[in-house]
C-alpha cells in the first residue's frame, strides 16, 4: 500500500482486496488501513519538503496564503469528504494537502477517519472472494504490479542511457 501510494499507478482497492483475500477480511483491513495511512503521510511529507518552493513560484503569496487559511480552518474537513468519494485520487490528496499549512496531526486523523469505511467494505468484499473471483483479483494484482516494474526500469534504462549520451557529448 506504501509504495502503490507514492509510485505505482496500481489502483488501492486491489490491493486491499488482496490484503483481505490472504489474511482474511479483519487482518486484511487493519493492514490496508495503517499501511494507507502510512503512504499517505510518505506523501504528506514528500509533498511538504520538495513541493512548497515549486508552488510559491507558480502562484501569487496572496493566493497560498488564502488556501493555507482555508485548511487552517476547513482542512480536515476537506480532507473527510475527499477521502470518502472514490472517484477523488487518494494520493493527490495526500500531496495537496502536504501543500498546505495544514498541520500533519490533522491531516493524519482525517485520513484515518474519511478512508477507514472503503477500507472495511472493500475488505469484507475481498475476504469473501472465492475461487475464480479470487484468481481473477489476484491476476490483477500481479498484473498491475508487474507493469508498474516494467515501467519503473524502462525509466531507470532510459535515464541511464541519456546520461551516458550527455557524457559522451560533453568529452566531445
Amino acid at each position: 500500500m506504501v509504495f502503490q501510494s507514492v509510485a505505482a499507478p496500481l489502483p488501492a482497492f486491489l490491493v486491499t482486496f488482496a490484503n483481505a483475500s490472504l489474511f482474511g477480511w479483519w487482518q486484511g483491513m487493519l493492514l490496508s488501513w495503517v499501511s494507507s495511512l502510512a503512504g499517505a503521510a510518505l506523501c504528506f511529507y514528500i509533498a511538504r519538503f520538495l513541493g512548497r518552493d515549486a508552488v510559491e513560484k507558480l502562484t501569487t503569496k496572496s493566493a497560498l496564503q488564502s488556501i493555507d487559511r482555508f485548511f487552517a480552518r476547513y482542512g480536515r474537513n476537506c480532507i473527510i469528504i475527499c477521502r470518502l468519494l472514490p472517484f477523488i485520487s487518494f494520493d493527490l490528496v495526500s500531496y495537496a494537502a502536504g501543500l498546505t499549512s495544514m498541520s500533519f496531526s490533522g491531516f493524519i486523523i482525517a485520513s484515518a477517519i474519511g478512508e477507514l469505511p472503503a477500507t472495511v467494505i472493500y475488505s469484507y468484499v475481498g475476504g469473501m472472494l472465492v475461487g475464480g473471483a479470487k484468481m481473477f483479483t489476484m491476476a490483477l494484482l500481479i498484473l498491475f504490479a508487474l507493469s508498474a516494474l516494467v515501467v519503473l526500469f524502462r525509466k531507470i534504462y532510459v535515464n541511464r542511457h541519456q546520461d551516458d549520451e550527455l557524457k559522451a557529448n560533453n568529452k566531445n
